[in-house]
């Protein structure tokens, strides 16, 4: 029995962490860069608010992730975010397709329980910033409400990924909320008061077919939504969870300290709109449905966005501005709410996308003040304007990465943050950041570490491409503009042939397309036309274009809507290769062109986009002379995901065993070895409420062993589903020779890899 005597006072129970870095916030941003420093080697405190980790992605809220590949109804191709975040996606596809939110906790708790590095402090809430300086924080102090405790948190680097910005705002950095004047940035697409200038909060519920009649009666503070949202008539049976993310308010408010209210008033709308659905008469389909699950918390998109030294605006996203110091990149549209959310009589939303993703520079992710804080999540350095591009969770993630090993590398060279940018330090992070998976728009790789940058390379074979394969090929309407996304070399184009089946003589008109900007994936420039005579029935058609290149490049053979033609199409896929189409779609504002405004700052152009599978087939084209850019050597050039080539080696469908041999002049220690593998970073794999066609990309090798020089095998792995592999040896190594054979994924899908890099222990 514990019996205490009356006393005047007593205090909370106190427990110190001294850390190399504290992280607040324990969203995808935080996790991420906890996850990515912990890996580093860095000893991590993760402090979370919140029971679970995720934040907008949790069960809490609900929202799914998606970044740069924008549910993949934009001109981004290959364009999911790299490192943690995509692992992170790549594991909930595999162990959650349905997109069950609380699995999706499960797994993100998993992997942070899994580092060792990482302490975590769940329902610990930051309320007091102590500082050395007054640019330089010491300390933070949290309280947990399940165990009354009060942490207090010491660490030379900090970072804010809380959201709100709590530690940013208490230690006393520059900050901004609400919307820049139009001349500021020189941002056309800056909204005026009667638009608004903040983001609201949304609020988001589940149904459920119970199989029976169910009744329900609405509680008092439910509101009539027939009479008080415009637009009402927009509701149906069907949707919910984050379908319904236009139910928003709070944008004429202040975002962070009226958050109950705000929640309130969501609540009154949420309760009221299922009072519609179950008791208007209008959805008798809703009989037997009751409400599963409603959010208690609200899913912020904005508040506080913090000043770094340098502010991103408008014009960087929309021209694809190149920065030296660019350490991740973005892709989500220009996304602007009106202030006014659900209450409002305009559009939910008013999305315009660039022509491709943006860079995002170091600079926007660091204090400008407070010398040792980074910025992570929606709070990084940008104007509200480009906020609308950069705040979904997969860009904020990547920041967040990016933030992390910034941190180890500070911490190695005993820099604060902003001076890795003065003093030239750029470059080796962007190299460290390459090595954990970070893709960076512009950024060439050279990592003379790699052992594999010394050794002979030879394949067993590789894919001379000819054309897909038409056996049991699939005809489609041409009701939707067709094109095939080709990787060439510089030179002439090669001729081809595509089968086609017409209903009666008609013309076919077929263009070849490029994009404008190198690495682009807007077919915005038309290098040749062809109008193809066709007769009734089924044909095959030799098409030539009398057209050369002058560079390597992706180049769309287009072929344009008739109704009265069918396309041939075929199951066979490829890494690096794609079909793409002139279609629609809605979730994203893409109505196949986007028509931007006069004097937006925006550009007009058409969206030419896939589809998820089990469609998106490419199209049976066959040529002539083949195309050769599959070859070994790619995996030796860093780039592990297709840009203006594939950047794989894809062996030839035939090879039995496909095959990767390296060879040095003289033996070699190794400890370690990291390869990627093609995970499809097209695909958006939205984390929660979606479904997916399959739980491991058809692209991805699933087993692979190596051989030393000897011919023993060292490592044998079955099952793989991960983008990338880092096998570590206990005892490193001692060979002249690496022998890497696969196994193809499918009788549809030849093996492919990005790549394969080796290192020596006296590099770690």
């Amino acid at each position: 029995m514990i019996r205490k005597e009356a006393e005047e006072s007593r205090s909370l129970r106190i427990e110190r962490y001294n850390a190399d870095f504290a992280i607040i916030g324990g969203g995808m941003s935080g996790v991420c860069a906890a996850i990515t420093a912990a890996r580093q080697g860095l000893k991590v405190v993760l402090v979370q608010d919140r029971p679970v980790l995720g934040g907008n992605a949790s069960s809490e809220v609900r929202l799914w992730i998606l970044g740069a590949t924008s549910h993949m109804g934009n001109n981004n191709r290959w364009s999911r975010e790299g490192g943690i975040i995509d692992e992170l996606l790549v594991e909930n596809t595999y162990r959650n397709p349905e997109g069950n939110p609380v699995i999706l906790d499960m797994i993100l708790l998993d992997k942070v329980k899994q580092e060792s590095n990482i302490t975590l402090l769940l329902n610990t809430a930051v309320y007091e910033v102590n500082k050395i300086k007054a640019d330089q924080i010491d300390s933070i102090k949290a309280f947990c409400s399940q165990n009354a405790t009060e942490y207090i948190i010491s660490a030379p680097l900090f970072c804010d990924a809380s959201g709100d910005g709590i530690a940013g705002f208490l230690s006393g950095a520059a900050f901004r909320m609400g919307a820049e004047l139009a001349d500021e940035f020189n941002e056309p697409m800056a909204p005026d008061a009667s638009y608004g200038e903040l983001l609201g909060h949304s609020l988001y519920f589940y149904t459920k077919d119970m199989g029976k009649p169910v009744q329900f009666t609405a509680p008092a503070f439910a509101i009539d939504v027939q009479k008080e949202i415009p637009r009402y008539k927009s509701f149906n049976a069907k949707e919910h969870g984050c379908k319904l993310w236009w139910v928003e308010h709070g944008g004429r408010m202040d975002t962070v300290h009226d958050t109950e209210q705000i929640k309130w008033e969501l609540w009154k709308v949420i309760y009221g709109v299922w009072d519609y659905i179950k008791n208007s008469g209008n959805f008798p389909e809703a009989e037997n449905y009751t409400l599963e699950w409603v959010g208690t918390i609200p899913g912020k998109r904005e508040s506080r966005r913090f000043e770094g030294d340098y502010i991103l605006s408008q014009s960087d996203l929309i021209a694809q501005k190149l920065h030296s110091d660019g350490v991740a990149y973005g892709g989500w549209s220009i996304d602007l709410h009106p202030a006014d959310g659900v209450f409002s009589d305009r559009s939910p939303c008013n999305q315009w996308h660039s022509k491709g993703i943006f860079q995002i520079p170091y600079r926007c992710i660091y204090s400008r003040n407070i010398k040792n804080l980074f910025l992570a999540g929606r709070i990084i350095s940008v104007s509200h304007v480009a906020f609308g591009g950069t705040r979904v969770m997969a860009t904020c993630a990547y920041v967040a990465q990016a933030a992390a090993v910034a941190a180890a590398l500070c911490l190695k060279y005993k820099k604060l943050p902003a001076e890795l940018y003065q003093e030239n330090y750029l470059p080796l992070l962007q190299k460290e950041l390459i090595k954990t998976g970070q893709y960076i728009p512009g950024v060439s790789w050279e990592d003379k570490e790699d052992l594999l940058q010394y050794a002979g390379l030879r394949s067993s074979s590789n894919l001379e491409f000819k054309g897909f394969s038409r056996q049991n090929c699939i005809f489609k309407v041409l009701s939707t503009a067709a094109a095939q996304l080709l990787p060439l070399q510089a030179g002439k184009f090669p001729s081809f042939s595509v089968l086609l089946r017409a209903d009666i003589p008609t013309t076919l008109a077929v263009e070849l397309r490029v994009s404008n900007k190198t690495g682009g994936f807007t077919p915005d420039t038309t290098l040749a036309v062809k109008h193809i005579e066709l007769q009734a029935g089924e044909q095959e058609v030799n098409i030539s274009f009398d057209i050369s290149t002058d560079k390597e490049q992706y180049v769309f053979v287009c072929f344009l809507i008739n109704s009265k033609v069918q396309l041939a199409y075929s199951d066979q896929r490829i890494t690096g290769m794609l079909s793409v189409f002139n279609g629609v779609n809605k979730a994203v504002s893409n109505n196949g062109k986007q028509l931007a405004p006069d004097g937006s700052g925006v550009e007009s152009f058409e969206f030419w986009c896939p589809q998820r599978r089990p469609e998106g087939q490419n199209i049976a084209l066959q040529f002539k002379q083949a195309i050769h850019t599959f070859v070994v050597g790619h995996i030796r050039n860093g780039t592990d995901r297709p840009t203006v080539q594939p950047n794989a080696w894809v062996a030839d469908p035939s090879d039995p065993a496909p095959a990767i041999e390296l060879a040095w002049e003289q033996t070699r220690f190794i400890n370690r070895i990291d390869l990627v593998f093609d995970t499809d970073t097209d695909h958006a794999m939205e984390s929660v409420l979606m479904t997916h066609p399959e739980t491991v990309m058809p692209f991805c090798v699933r087993d692979y062993h190596i051989e030393d020089g000897d011919g023993k095998v060292i490592y044998q792995k079955t099952g793989n589903y991960h983008t990338r592999n880092e096998i570590i040896f206990d005892t490193p190594l001692q060979t002249k020779k690496l022998k890497v054979i696969l196994t193809h994924p499918s009788v549809h899908v030849p093996a492919s890899l990005f790549s394969l890099r080796c290192y020596s222990p006296n590099q770690f």
